[in-house]
C-alpha cells in the first residue's frame, strides 16, 4: 500500500464521497489508496469503508485544522459539499473556502471538485421568470458551487471541475412512482413535457472521478459535465413501467404550481427544474454521453441503472 498515492475523499460516508471511495478501493490498478474523511469515524458507513481498506480520519468543516491535517501527505482529493445538510448557500461557500485553503496548503497535485453550473451565467437575477432565493441566487445549491469554482482557480489548486446533475436515485425516494386517484402510477416532477432531463447514477460521479484522477494532468483545468442518459419525463416513466410491470405516466407540474405546494425547499427544487428545462440545450447539450463513456467506460444508462435498482423502487 505504501507505494500508492493517497486520495483524500471528502464526505466519504455520503452518496458522492462514498461512491468515490468505493470506486477507488474496488480498482486494484488505480495506483491509489483512500483516505476517507468523515465527521463521525465510528459510524457504520465509516467502519465499512475501513473494512474495505480505507484509512478513515475525522474532518469537520467547523474545525478547519482537521481538514488541513487530513489533506497532508495526500496526492489528490475528491471534494464535495452538501448544501442539503444546512440549505444555506452562504454556509456552503464557507465550506468551499475551507476546502480550497486546505488543498492549497497541502500542495495537492490533482483535485476533482464535484460542482454544478452557476445558473446566473444564463439567467441574470433581474430576469423575473423565477424567484431570487437567499438574496442573490436562482438555485442556491447550484450557484454557490459554480461561484466556488473561481476560488479553486484563484488559489492555483490543480482542479478538474466535475459538473453533476439529477440522480437516477431520485426515483427511489422523492420522485418514486405514486398511485394517482384513478389507480394509475404517476411520476410527478416540476418539469416540462418533451424537454430532456439529464440524469446520472450517483455512483458514476465516483467512478468518473476515479477515471479523471487516473487520467492525470490531461484533465487538470478542464470542466467535465456528467450524465448517464438524456430522457424526457415520459421516457423515464415508460422505462419505469417496464420494470414495474404496469403503466406509469409522467405528470408534469408547472413550476409556479409546484412552488405553491409548500413542500420543503419547494422554491429551490422548482427553480432547479426550471433551469434544467429553460436551458436544456445548454445544460444537457454540455453533457456528451459518447465522450463521457470514453472517460468512464462503466457509465450507466437509465436502463442499466434500472436493471440493478428497479427492484428497490417502492410505489405508494
Amino acid at each position: 500500500m505504501s507505494d500508492k498515492k493517497i486520495i483524500a475523499v471528502v464526505g466519504a460516508t455520503g452518496a458522492q464521497g462514498g461512491g468515490a471511495a468505493r470506486a477507488i478501493l474496488a480498482d486494484p490498478d488505480s495506483g491509489f489508496t483512500v483516505r476517507a474523511l468523515t465527521r463521525n469515524t465510528d459510524s457504520p458507513a465509516a467502519k465499512e469503508l475501513a473494512e474495505l481498506g480505507a484509512e478513515v480520519v475525522r474532518a469537520d468543516y467547523d474545525d478547519e485544522a482537521t481538514v488541513h491535517a487530513a489533506f497532508q501527505g495526500a496526492y489528490g482529493a475528491f471534494l464535495v459539499t452538501n448544501f442539503w445538510a444546512h440549505m444555506s448557500a452562504a454556509k456552503e461557500t464557507e465550506e468551499i473556502n475551507v476546502l480550497v485553503r486546505a488543498a492549497k496548503a497541502a500542495g495537492l497535485k490533482h483535485v476533482v471538485w464535484s460542482t454544478l453550473e452557476d445558473t446566473r451565467e444564463l439567467l441574470p437575477l433581474d430576469d423575473d421568470r423565477m424567484p431570487v432565493l437567499q438574496e442573490k441566487y436562482n438555485v442556491p445549491h447550484f450557484d454557490a458551487k459554480g461561484e466556488g469554482n473561481e476560488l479553486f482557480r484563484q488559489a492555483g489548486v490543480p482542479t478538474t471541475f466535475l459538473n453533476t446533475t439529477f440522480y437516477f436515485q431520485g426515483f427511489l425516494d422523492n420522485f418514486a412512482p405514486k398511485r394517482a386517484e384513478d389507480g394509475v402510477l404517476s411520476v410527478t416532477i416540476p418539469f416540462e413535457d418533451g424537454k430532456l432531463l439529464a440524469g446520472v447514477d450517483v455512483a458514476d460521479i465516483g467512478r468518473t472521478a476515479r477515471a479523471i484522477l487516473k487520467g492525470g494532468e490531461q484533465f487538470i483545468g478542464s470542466t467535465i459535465s456528467l450524465a448517464g442518459d438524456h430522457l424526457t419525463g415520459a421516457q423515464y416513466a415508460e422505462k419505469l413501467a417496464g420494470v414495474l410491470g404496469e403503466p406509469v405516466r409522467f405528470q408534469a407540474v408547472p413550476y409556479d404550481v409546484f412552488r405553491s405546494f409548500g413542500v420543503p425547499a419547494g422554491d429551490e427544487i422548482a427553480n432547479m427544474f426550471q433551469y434544467y428545462g429553460d436551458f436544456d440545450q445548454e445544460f444537457t447539450g454540455a453533457r456528451d454521453l459518447d465522450r463521457l463513456r470514453e472517460i468512464n467506460s462503466e457509465l450507466k444508462s437509465f436502463d442499466a441503472w434500472l436493471a440493478e435498482n428497479g427492484s428497490k423502487i417502492q410505489v405508494s
